[in-house]
């Protein structure tokens, strides 16, 4: 009887929680363009209970004359608009990318293979009532090579 009991509390204060915060803190979702250069797959999670500050972190692809993979992580502030579902996206973020996908490669040979991103970011977000979330984003991307104005768009899952 005891442990029936403390179920049912338990199911009671999961279901008040539940209703008293609809807020759903973490994001799954693809983006082109954006942090990754041209495509990545990142996680995103808020550190509040309500939008504000988020971190992510993501891995991605970027290809010229050459294959790099991309490491893109971030920090990210939501600025929610008077539709509750609808935000301005504003982040910093870093973009490590590793010529031919080597994440670990030996100190001596570190010439012209990598290079850092500095990717600030200002965008639109919207999520749906389906827990989709998507985003367009300026996201000029700033290195030791070059200023390219840049775009993302992403598209996700929260949960």
């Amino acid at each position: 009887m005891k442990l029936l009991s403390a179920v049912i509390t338990l199911l009671v204060f999961c279901c008040s929680v539940k209703g008293q915060n609809s807020f759903k803190k973490n994001d799954l979702y693809l983006e082109a363009g954006g942090n990754g250069l041209f495509a990545s797959v990142n996680y995103e999670r808020q550190l509040t209970s309500q939008p504000g500050l988020g971190v992510r972190i993501g891995v991605g692809f970027y290809t010229e004359d050459a294959f790099y993979l991309t490491v893109p992580i971030g920090i990210n502030y939501l600025f929610q608009l008077k539709n509750k579902e609808s935000f301005i996206d504003a982040g910093l973020g870093i973009s490590f990318a590793q010529f031919n996908g080597k994440l670990f490669v030996d100190s001596k040979n570190l010439g012209g293979e990598h290079f850092i991103n500095f990717i600030p970011s200002i965008g639109y977000r919207k999520h749906t009532a389906n827990d989709v979330m998507w985003r367009i984003s300026l996201t000029p991307t700033i290195n030791k090579y070059t200023f390219v104005p840049w775009l993302g768009f992403s598209i996700g899952k929260r949960f």
